[in-house]
Formats: C-alpha cells, sequence, structure tokens
C-alpha cells in the first residue's frame, strides 16, 4: 500500500520572507509539490497567474467560497487568499508531499481541516528587520506598513499552534531547515509502524 503524502503548511507575518523560501526550496533538489494559492490581490512586478497564485477577481472567489472548492481562505489587508482544494487531495492521495505557503489565518483553518498536517511558522529575526522588509518592497504605504507590524506582533503570539519554528535569518539556512523537517517527519513512529507491523504477522 502506497504511503499518503504529508501536507506541509509555511506560514509566518507578511514580509517575512515565505515566498522567497519557497521559491529557493523548489530551486533545489527536493520531493516536494507546491499548491498554488489563488488570491485577489494584484500580481506585483514578475509574478505570472498560475504560476504563483491563481489571480482571481473578488466575485471569482466568492463563487469558490460558496461552491466549497478552498482548503482553506482568509482576507488579508483587504484581498483574499485561498488553496484550491482538489489539487492538494489528489497530490496527497497518490502519495506526494504538498507544501502550501499561506497566511497565519489560513494555517489555522488547515489545521482543523487536516489534523495530520505539520505546521511551520516562519519567523523574522527581530521585529525591526521585519519592517525594514516591508518597507524595502517599496510597494506598501505607511499606513499599510504599520498595519502588517501590528498584525504580525498577534501572528508571532500563536506560534504555540505550530509544529516547528524556523528563523529566516538567512534564506539558505532557513530552506536547508524545512528540509530537514521534511526528512525527520517521513520517519516518524507512527508513519512507519502500521508497514512494519504488516511485515511481523505470521500466517
Amino acid at each position: 500500500m502506497e504511503e499518503r503524502g504529508i501536507l506541509f503548511v509555511l506560514s509566518g507575518p507578511s514580509g517575512v520572507g515565505k515566498g522567497t523560501v519557497r521559491k529557493a526550496l523548489f530551486e533545489g533538489d527536493i520531493n516536494l509539490q507546491y499548491s498554488i494559492s489563488a488570491t485577489t490581490r494584484k500580481p506585483r512586478e514578475g509574478e505570472k497567474d498560475g504560476v504563483d497564485y491563481f489571480f482571481k477577481s473578488k466575485q471569482e472567489f466568492e463563487t469558490m467560497i460558496e461552491q466549497n472548492k478552498l482548503l482553506e481562505y482568509a482576507q488579508f489587508v483587504g484581498n483574499y487568499y485561498g488553496t484550491p482544494i482538489d489539487y492538494v487531495k489528489e497530490t496527497l492521495d497518490h502519495g506526494k508531499d504538498v507544501l502550501l505557503e499561506i497566511e497565519v489565518q489560513g494555517a489555522m483553518q488547515v489545521r482543523k481541516a487536516f489534523p495530520e498536517a505539520v505546521l511551520i511558522f516562519l519567523i523574522p529575526p527581530s521585529l525591526e528587520e521585519l519592517k525594514n522588509r516591508i518597507v524595502g518592497r517599496g510597494t506598501e504605504t505607511e499606513d499599510i506598513v504599520k498595519d502588517r507590524l501590528d498584525t504580525a506582533k498577534i501572528e508571532i503570539e500563536m506560534m504555540n499552534a505550530y509544529d516547528y519554528v524556523v528563523v529566516n535569518d538567512q534564506v539558505e539556512k532557513a530552506c536547508e531547515r524545512i528540509q530537514a523537517i521534511v526528512q525527520a517527519e517521513h520517519f516518524r513512529r507512527d508513519r512507519v509502524e502500521a508497514s512494519y507491523k504488516k511485515l511481523l504477522e505470521v500466517e
């Protein structure tokens, strides 16, 4: 019997570098499938529909909500973000691991819907560094920067809902830590126990 894939959730405050770390992970040799999120926010420079996100209108997104087509969704700074459910389920059933890169609100919904999911919280080295990263984007107004920092403080207090915490001080090191988590999860006793018990059964 094929082992079911593991659902990994990479989450953390806005500006912590989730997208940067996720892209670096998939540039390396890692056995993960990326589940692309849907969003109503406008594409940033260089982002492509169907690659970075599925960019939807508000009406399109709300139709997906009504039809229960999302594993999770959240509103963040005036925009919807969500994970299309069909791709995730099909990929896990085929024995492949899935990585979701989502906001904290969405991660809490996944925890309820998929208790077996492995939640990884990406955290900045400091709030000052987080502010520098948000400001460095050059795309946010002063009010939005303040809102994101206030939200980040609340989200960091939710750290205890996660299984692992990874500091994003350097992207390469953060990727190595996440890869170690993925490998370790496949060797957990409760994941391999059933297979080995079958080997020990006497006819």
